[in-house]
């Protein structure tokens, strides 16, 4: 006996037989049985189902003749037991269509994750298969739409595991048959829509291929306000570049830069690093370089094998510059790294642990297994590495630093070895790929002098190659005589570095004297890189002149133009020129540095308000700096991204430059995107300097503001004495100063501070403060939210009453207020009031509302905690697969996301329904 509820319901008997049932309500009775297989269902709730509100006196005697009608059915009088107050149908797993098809898609996804697509296909076709419409089709209810809503997941799921397996298997048509399928009835889901971006391209149809992509930015933006994501571009990118070849793997995370245009000799090493990561590589390769030095080409060298040997790592190859050695600022954070390397590889920024080690573990999780490349470019030492390794032998890691790192060769089998300067032959080669043969074999006597002077580094080679050929028709002759009078005779030849600041300081002779300066003012400019606008500001000049002297000093290699249009220097380039800067008058500097940090507080500013346009602005210091043009959010987002970097660092210049009100100003303009992408630690970092700067203000409006915004800060971070500590200074000056809002917010941040450490009465009586506040002011979204806060705590503290009291009260506001994060959150506290009174099927309903809103708006920190909420209501009725489901959810995101003591929460409550976790 086989039962089909994935569709409208049917039974099928032993001979194959297929009995549709044609009445309604013996129909919506079965699937309603089956729904909750081998469990009770009340006649209740099945006198609820076949007749709604008001069913006749005579239902439950007409449930007891449809439950005898389907026994006959069945022709299996045991098959349905019970009677008078409930029903159970036993159904075994392979009676069901259901179970089928959920048995279906994990064997095929586990034959998948064991390298067999070919068994893969055949259970995912199989599961596919089994689907003939809407499950359960008729019924209504949270509970049902829970199933689907599941179900739904799993098919969507099932389907793009085929794709991924008929790809391996290249059957690329079916392939993306399959995908094309899913993307019509899927649109917004991106993942489906690069996975026939990937079919199609590999079939030579790279054209469709670029359509899709184009599609998904119109559907994208027109209804949902968004642009495509990181892997979506990524791999419209690698399209557009010819991509991987058709039959190839699917495209994975390519962070490398590009290789070096010329590149000579290191045979032996080249060699050497075969030898070390081959043969399935398994352990990690060190390049060092001589005392530290820079310049001898140890990354040029690590990205021309990487981008040799990109095939041996079909699923990703990561790139970070570690900045050990940088003249800019102190060496990257190894937390700072693993962010950006779980932003790659697709974690949300609201699921990033806050904890460094937690980030480590989630990096080594994602590349187990991976044939994933990691070059961690110009380490500062070994402890800065080691929290980047992967944790298994399937990944291949190549670093490059000036130090030699005998913790790595010590602790993990590293291939220790060092680079020399270039031979003079392989110097003369890299010269006629710079220069063309032609014009080498010309002077051979010039060119020998040349590569005597430049002592074999690369970087001085190409600085001196860049100059020439900027010069076409220059004897190079005459280059050597200019570099002579340079002084090069009284450099101390033992030491070949000490050949390139003279070839840097003769390079800049030739430069105009407005291209020199901009030089110069590069080096101290915020930053790892800059682009046009920022540079413009920094030399206030006219673009256009700016774009021209700095394409004057690319062509002499003294700055590298990135594929993504920024500007960046060779770090000992960049320090070079800010050696330079200091021989500028000291009020040249000084405003340069303002201007350019005034562009980026403004275009910061420009941003975050449109992030959050209900924000009240700021009143910005005057200046003439002229702010990035942003038209939307994305371009907001995008900006922010790209320039997250530099605004830490602006924030720093201008605390070295005491400009005190932009420092804080800038931590203002900064926190709603620390908040929407999850970076908490930057979210403290820069409010506590933020605060620093304003104990210097006069300004006590500032002071409290900082450190309302540092308490909210920490409270995040559950840092409850810190977040306490400066919340109660903030309310402090915002009464002294009778401000009104300032008061409003700051209990508003209390109550939920107090709230998370389960201080039931200080929590409520912050948050009747604030609501209070808020009426007053008239704010009606605020108003709304306050309502919701009160109605939240007080049913924390066991007043259940006056809880649904407020809330409804506030979702009763939110029907013409578009704020969905404050709808989602009454929502939840609705459905925990629902289920601590035992009305658990609401509870439900309510959980799954809140849900909806907390995962279209992608707050998935919020989702998690509406996915421990509704555990608690399943796990009463005795849903307990549906309890655990949820709960486990929130735990991944609890447990990325290093909030132990959530966690440990939630592994409380598996453990009580007998879990593994």
């Amino acid at each position: 006996m086989l039962f089909e509820v994935l569709g409208s319901a049917h039974v099928v008997r032993p001979d194959g037989a297929r009995t549709p049932l044609a009445a309604r309500k013996p129909r919506l009775l079965l699937s309603l049985l089956l729904l909750h297989a081998n469990e009770p269902v009340r006649t209740a709730r099945i006198v609820d189902e076949l007749w709604g509100a008001t069913p006749p006196r005579s239902a439950p005697g007409n449930v007891k003749t449809y439950v005898s009608d389907l026994r006959r059915l069945v022709a299996d009088p045991g098959r349905i037991v019970g009677g008078r107050s409930e029903y159970t149908i036993r159904v075994n797993r392979d009676e069901l269509d259901v179970f089928g098809f959920e048995d279906a898609v994990s064997r095929g996804a586990g034959a998948l994750a064991d390298g067999e697509p070919a068994d893969a296909a055949r259970h995912l076709a199989a599961a596919l298969a089994l689907w003939r419409g809407e499950p359960f089709a008729g019924l209504d209810g949270p509970d049902v739409d829970a199933v689907r809503a599941r179900l739904g997941e799993r098919r969507l799921t099932a389907r793009a595991h085929l794709v991924r397996a008929l790809l391996a298997l290249e059957r690329h048509d079916e392939a993306a048959a399959v995908a094309r399928e899913a993307v019509v009835e899927h649109p917004f889901r991106e993942d489906l829509r690069a996975l026939l971006m990937t079919a199609l391209h590999r079939m030579g149809r790279s054209a469709e291929a670029l359509e899709v992509y184009a599609d998904a930015r119109r559907v994208l933006d027109r209804e949902l306000g968004l642009s495509p994501g990181a892997e979506l571009r990524r791999l419209h990118a690698a399209v557009l570049d010819r991509g991987p070849r058709a039959g190839g793997r699917e495209v994975g995370v390519a962070q490398l830069p590009a290789a070096p245009p010329v590149f000579v000799g290191r045979g032996p090493e080249l060699g050497a690093l075969d030898a070390a990561l081959g043969g399935g590589v398994r352990k990690a390769a060190v390049i060092s370089a001589v005392a530290g030095a820079g310049g001898i080409g140890k990354t040029s060298l690590a990205l021309l094998w990487a981008h040799r040997h990109r095939d041996r790592f079909p699923d990703g190859q990561l790139y970070v510059d570690l900045r050990g050695f940088s003249p800019d600022g102190p060496p990257l954070e190894p937390a700072a790294v693993l962010r950006g390397f779980l932003g790659a590889l697709g974690v949300e920024p609201t699921r990033m642990p806050v904890d460094q080690h937690a980030r480590t573990a989630l990096l080594r999780s994602l590349l187990a297994g991976r044939r994933a490349l990691l070059v961690l470019d110009n380490a500062a030492d070994a402890a800065q590495v080691v929290p980047l390794l992967p944790g298994d032998d399937s990944c291949a890691v190549v670093i490059t630093s000036r130090a030699r790192l005998p913790g790595l060769v010590a602790g993990f089998g590293a291939r220790q070895f060092v680079l020399g300067p270039l031979t003079g032959a392989e110097s003369r080669h890299l010269l006629v790929g710079r220069l063309g043969r032609a014009q080498v074999d010309a002077e051979p006597a010039a060119v020998v002098e040349l590569v005597r002077l430049c002592g074999g580094f690369p970087l001085a080679l190409t600085v001196i190659a860049g100059h020439a050929h900027a010069q076409p028709g220059l004897p190079l002759a005459s280059l050597v005589d200019q570099l002579h009078d340079s002084a090069f005779d009284v450099l101390d030849e033992r030491d070949p570095m000490a050949s390139l600041p003279a070839v840097l300081s003769w390079s800049r002779r030739a430069l105009t004297v407005e291209q020199d300066e901009l030089f110069s003012l590069l080096g101290t400019a915020p930053g790892p890189d800059t682009d046009l606008l920022a540079a413009t500001a920094l030399a206030g000049l006219p673009r256009s002149r700016v774009r021209s002297a700095l394409r004057a000093l690319e062509q002499v290699s003294l700055v590298e133009r990135t594929p993504t249009g920024r500007y960046r220097m060779h770090d000992l380039i960049r320090r070079y020129a800010a050696d330079a800067a200091d021989r500028l008058p000291n009020s040249d500097r000084r405003e340069a540095l303002r201007r350019v940090v005034d562009f980026h507080l403004r275009t910061a500013h420009a941003a975050d308000r449109l992030l959050h346009p209900h924000r009240p602005p700021l009143r910005l210091p005057p200046s003439c700096a002229q702010p990035h043009p942003l038209p939307d959010e994305a371009a907001a987002l995008a900006w922010f991204d790209a320039e997250h970097a530099c605004l830490l660092a602006a924030q720093h210049t201008a605390a070295t430059e005491q400009r005190h009100h932009v420092v804080w100003q800038l931590a203002w303009c900064l926190d709603t995107f620390h908040h929407r992408r999850g970076l908490l630690q930057d979210q403290v970092l820069t409010w506590s300097a933020g605060l620093a700067a304003a104990e210097h203000l006069d300004d006590t409006a500032v002071r409290a503001r900082a450190h309302r915004s540092l308490g909210r800060a920490h409270s995040a971070l559950r840092r409850h004495d810190l977040a306490v500590a400066h919340l109660d200074r903030a309310l402090a000056a915002a009464e002294a100063l009778d401000d009104r809002p300032g008061r409003a917010h700051t209990h508003f941040a209390l109550a939920n501070a107090r709230d998370l450490w389960e201080e039931h009465e200080p929590a409520l009586h912050h948050a009747h403060r604030c609501l209070d506040l808020y009426r007053e002011l008239g704010n009606t979204v605020w108003t709304a939210r306050a309502l919701n806060l009160v109605g939240w705590c007080a049913a924390r503290a066991g007043d259940h009453a006056t809880a649904r009291e407020h809330c409804r009260a506030a979702l009763a506001l939110y029907e013409n207020q578009d704020d969905p994060d404050g709808r989602a959150a009454t929502l939840d506290s609705l459905g925990y009031i629902a289920h601590r009174v035992g009305r658990h099927h609401e509870s439900v309903e309510r959980y799954q509302q809140a849900l909806a809103l907390r995962h279209r708006i992608g707050d998935t920190f919020q989702e998690a905690q509406s996915l421990e909420g509704v555990g608690h209501p399943h796990a009463a009725l005795g849903r307990h697969d549906r309890a655990r489901a949820a709960w486990r959810a929130a735990l991944r995101v609890y447990r990325d996301s290093g909030l132990t003591e959530d966690a440990a929460r939630v592994r409380r409550w598996l453990d009580g329904l007998g879990c593994r976790t």
